[in-house]
């Protein structure tokens, strides 16, 4: 019989789907690049290699947490773990809190890390769960690194989400004893500078701002709600745009994955020229894998890589670290919103 908990697992793939939108607010529109009409680059001058920590990326792209914990979410991560070591990319698995409570369910997560031996894996536990769990989830995939999601405004329009949300301290503990690196996630609502602060004082090294524009879990939650009563919670949060702009404010700087709201090349080129170390896809990468099959996502996605390049080139970036040195130009909107958190642009 499927537990509540393995249940809602479906539920969440099947409304990410539902409400997948083409076209999102992730802030990105409001940003222009100045074109650069002498690249004075050759496309195999171009280099998309990055070195993120201890890890070697042939791209600044990673494949976002999503999914596992029912036999349908389990064929999902088979498929996922399949398109990760197909273009060499890090993948990070969904929450496992749930085969941490129903070990049956471990096969539904273990069955990336056999599809792909030697590729960058990424567990995944919310900021409330013990060491033991978090040791257990990293295990369970034989993890390089463990992502703790905080999703208060989740949990908070979920009919049966927590309503404690005293994760300091737990993350502390985790980033003081655990072997493998730790990023803090965001689920879609965005990251102030405030936040980061108290997470790089908690001793953590990485985070992933998540912002507003990708899949909208406060929307997924409603439509859960008997009466779906909290539907002016939808575009609660920072978009990816702004959360980047928020990174400007501090003094010191982790590593900076962006995700929510990712889906063009170009949205990717932009957030790195505004600052992020790499980006992440979830929901785009779904609405692929649902609408057609793996073979056609993987070309897709092959696709999209060489786009990237493609684009560096446009921009004149012969590395990674050059695209932070493409000028560009923000609307008014975030000029606004720049002027009055006093960001300077």
């Amino acid at each position: 019989m499927t537990s509540k908990q393995s249940h809602r697992k479906d539920e969440h793939v099947s409304l990410a789907e539902k409400f997948y939108q083409q076209d999102t607010q992730n802030g990105f529109d409001g940003v222009r690049i100045i074109h650069e009409s002498l690249p004075e680059l050759a496309l195999s001058d171009v280099a998309t290699q990055t070195q993120i920590g201890s890890f070697h990326l042939p791209y600044p792209v990673m494949i976002e947490a999503m999914t596992g914990g029912s036999p349908q979410t389990g064929r999902l991560n088979d498929q996922l773990s399949r398109l990760a070591k197909a273009t060499g990319l890090p993948m990070a698995v969904g929450s496992q809190s749930v085969a941490i409570r129903e070990p049956e369910l471990s096969a539904t997560f273990s069955i990336a890390r056999q599809n792909n031996a030697t590729g960058i894996m990424i567990a995944n536990m919310g900021g409330n769960h013990s060491l033991a769990a978090a040791k257990a989830a990293i295990d369970m995939i034989q993890a390089n690194a463990l992502q703790i999601h905080i999703n208060a405004a989740q949990e908070t329009v979920m009919p049966e989400g927590d309503r404690d949300f005293h994760w300091l301290s737990n993350i502390n503990q985790l980033t003081t004893n655990l072997d493998v690196p730790v990023i803090v996630k965001e689920v879609g609502f965005g990251m102030t500078a405030e936040t980061v602060t108290k997470l790089i004082e908690t001793g953590v090294k990485a985070v992933d701002i998540s912002g507003r524009g990708g899949t909208d879990f406060a929307k997924i939650e409603n439509f859960r709600r008997p009466n779906k009563d909290m539907a002016y919670l939808a575009d609660w949060g920072l978009t990816t745009v702004e959360s980047l702009l928020e990174m400007r404010q501090l003094s010191t700087r982790p590593v900076i994955i962006a995700s929510g709201g990712i889906k063009t090349p170009l949205d990717a080129i932009k957030a790195l020229i505004l600052g992020a170390d790499c980006v992440g896809m979830a929901g785009e990468v779904l609405h692929h894998l649902v609408q057609t099959d793996l073979p056609s996502t993987t070309q897709w996605l092959q696709d999209w890589l060489a786009q990237f390049k493609q684009l560096m080139l446009l921009v004149g970036a012969q590395r990674i670290a050059d695209l932070q040195r493409v000028p560009v130009v923000f609307d008014s909107t975030l000029v606004s919103y720049a002027d009055q958190r006093g960001i300077q642009l």
